[in-house]
C-alpha cells in the first residue's frame, strides 16, 4: 500500500505503540502504509504502552486495553477515539491460577474467597469474572479482589475507578507482591494474562475448556484496541479509516503465512495444522476486525463492563469507535 497525497498536502507522521505482533509486522517494518501517514512504530509491551497512553498521552495511536477504554469513555471530553482493530485476542480460563497445593479445585471454591488481580479494569479479569459469573456460578460480588504487582510491588492502578460499594478491593500489603502471598496461602487464587511465579491453573486442560466455550458462545474474547488521541482525530477524521485498511492488510498477511507449507514461516513444527484447526471450529474470519462480526462479543464484554462497574448502562458498542469505520461504501 502505497502513501496517498491528498489535496497535495504531505502525508502526517505519527508516533504508533503497539507490541511486536505477527499481525501488525507489515506496518511496523514498512511493507505496509497506511493511506496519507508516516507511522513511527513503536515496538512495546503492551503493560508500558497502556501505562504511558492512559496516564500521558505520549502517543498519536495506540493499542489500547479494551476495558481502560471504555472506563476512558466515562469522561465527557474523551481523550482518546477507538478504531474497531483488535490488536490482542485470547480465551481468557488459562489465567486463573491457584497454588499448586491448595484447596481451589473448582470454579465454585472460589466463592467467598480472596483474588489477586494485577488492576481490578484489565479486560483480561473482566472477562475472567464475567465468565465465571455466568457460566461456573461464581458471582463477582462473591470475591474480594487484592490489587497489586504479581513480581513487583510498585504495580498501582492505571485509572482511578469509581466502584459500586457491593464491589470489595482493596491494595496488597505495602511491598508484598500477588505471588507471594498466593504462595502463603493469603490468596486463594489469582487472574491474571501472566503467569505468577509457582502457580498452577485452575483449569489444567484449558484448551478443551476454552474450545468448549466457544462452542457453545462462539465468543473470541477481544483484549486490545486501537486508540487514536481526540486531537489528531479531530484534526484528521480519514485517520481512522486509513488505520483500520492498513491493519487489516497486516492481519491478512499474517493468516496466509499460517497456511504456507512450502517453508514454514511460523517457528512451530506443526503450524498448519494448528491453522486448520482454528478454521474449523471458528472459521476463516476468527481473527476479525469491524464492528458487525464481532458485535455480539463486543455486547457481551459490555454486559460484563457494566455488572463490574465499569462501564454506564448508556455505552453501547457503536459508541465505541469512530463513526467513519462503522460503516463500508459500496460500488
Amino acid at each position: 500500500m502505497a502513501v496517498q497525497v491528498r489535496d497535495n498536502r504531505p502525508p502526517v507522521r505519527i508516533s504508533l505503540a503497539c507490541w511486536d505482533y505477527d499481525r501488525t509486522r507489515g506496518i511496523a517494518d514498512g511493507r505496509i502504509t497506511p493511506e496519507g501517514l508516516i507511522v513511527d512504530y513503536i515496538a512495546l509491551p503492551p503493560e508500558e504502552t497502556f501505562f504511558r497512553m492512559a496516564r500521558f498521552r505520549e502517543f498519536d495511536v495506540a493499542e489500547l486495553s479494551l476495558s481502560s477504554y471504555v472506563v476512558s469513555r466515562r469522561s465527557a471530553e474523551p481523550t482518546v477515539v477507538a478504531v474497531p482493530v483488535f490488536p490482542s485476542r485470547s480465551f481468557r480460563h488459562s489465567g486463573i491460577y491457584v497454588r499448586p497445593e491448595g484447596s481451589i479445585a473448582r470454579p465454585e471454591d472460589l466463592r467467598g474467597g480472596r483474588v489477586g488481580v494485577a488492576e481490578y479494569q484489565l479486560t483480561a479479569n473482566v472477562w475472567i469474572r464475567g465468565i465465571l459469573d455466568e457460566h461456573h456460578g461464581v458471582p463477582v460480588r462473591d470475591v474480594t479482589y487484592v490489587t497489586g504487582g504479581l513480581e513487583d510491588p510498585r504495580r498501582i492502578e492505571k485509572l482511578k475507578l469509581e466502584l459500586p460499594e457491593s464491589i470489595r478491593v482493596e491494595p496488597a500489603p505495602a511491598g508484598t507482591t500477588l505471588s507471594e502471598l498466593l504462595a502463603r496461602g493469603e490468596l486463594d487464587a489469582i487472574y491474571s494474562p501472566r503467569a505468577p511465579s509457582g502457580a498452577a491453573r485452575l483449569f489444567e486442560d484449558f484448551p478443551a475448556v476454552e474450545r468448549a466455550y466457544f462452542e457453545a458462545t462462539r465468543i473470541f474474547p477481544i483484549m486490545h484496541v486501537l486508540a487514536i488521541r481526540s486531537d489528531l482525530y479531530e484534526r484528521n477524521r480519514w485517520v481512522a479509516r486509513s488505520l483500520f485498511k492498513a491493519f487489516s492488510a497486516a492481519r491478512d498477511e499474517a493468516i496466509a503465512a499460517l497456511h504456507e507449507v512450502a517453508a514454514l514461516k511460523v517457528s512451530l513444527p506443526w503450524t498448519r495444522a494448528h491453522a486448520e484447526e482454528a478454521t474449523r471450529l471458528m472459521g476463516d474470519d476468527y481473527w476479525s476486525y469491524g464492528v458487525d462480526p464481532n458485535r455480539h462479543v463486543l455486547e457481551k464484554f459490555l454486559e460484563y463492563a457494566r455488572d463490574q462497574g465499569l462501564a454506564r448502562d448508556e455505552q453501547t458498542v457503536d459508541s465505541l469507535f469512530a463513526p467513519e469505520t462503522l460503516e463500508e461504501f459500496a460500488i
